[in-house]
């Protein structure tokens, strides 16, 4: 999993509550399990025109010109800022996976669903919970300002607008910590394969019939 330290990026804005993980990636995307190649499929249903399906190359699509995403001015967006609730709906973990991929690295939002917000720390996606009406500032900065962009320092907890002005957040500190140094689930069971290892020789010396295999 990337790590992720200080990251400054383009904002741009969801302006919509209660998104759904539906939303966020169809269903009909959920057939893979490979958990990668859903960046292009991001918001499918609000970013092209015609259905999408899974194998169809993006460059076959139809972009919509009035999503968000395909204006211009947000090409190249790391930070999505977002409404209330967002990631609501089914647990599908394609939803961070397909986030991650098309390039966020952070979200900022008043709340999430709990469990896509636990799979975005899993995914190395830093969601920011911020206060209402900070948020709504944030949304009139962007709106007014092409170009806006924010920096987030996770050690710091801060989010850094471009005058300097510092917003902190909150992050519970173990989560924190395997963000900051790139540690998914797998990556934390790793830290100790020694002693995972020398716990498996030594009882297969005590079991030895544990070697075979039917």
């Amino acid at each position: 999993m990337q790590k992720f330290q200080v990251h400054k990026g383009l904002v741009a804005p969801m302006d919509r509550e209660n998104v759904d993980t539906d939303a966020i990636i169809p269903k009909q995307f959920l057939k893979s399990i490979k958990k990668t190649g859903f960046g292009p499929n991001l918001f499918d249903e609000w970013r092209y025109l015609d259905k999408g399906e899974p194998g169809i190359p993006e460059s076959q699509r139809k972009p919509n010109p009035d999503f968000v995403l395909n204006q211009p001015r947000y090409q190249g967006a790391s930070i999505l800022l977002a409404r209330k609730n967002f990631g609501c709906g089914s647990s599908r973990e394609h939803a961070p996976w397909a986030i991650e991929q098309y390039g966020f690295r952070a979200l900022i939002a008043p709340s999430y669903a709990d469990i896509f917000f636990n799979n975005c720390f899993k995914n190395g996606i830093l969601p920011i919970v911020l206060p209402e009406a900070t948020v709504d500032q944030l949304f009139n900065a962007v709106q007014a300002f092409p170009g806006y962009e924010l920096t987030i320092d996770l050690e710091r907890q801060v989010v850094v607008l471009p005058q300097g002005e510092e917003i902190a957040f909150e992050v519970q500190p173990f989560r924190k910590y395997c963000l900051l140094n790139g540690l998914d689930d797998i990556g934390l069971t790793l830290r100790h394969k020694d002693k995972i290892a020398a716990f498996e020789a030594q009882r297969l010396a005590s079991k030895p019939w544990l070697a075979n295999t039917l």
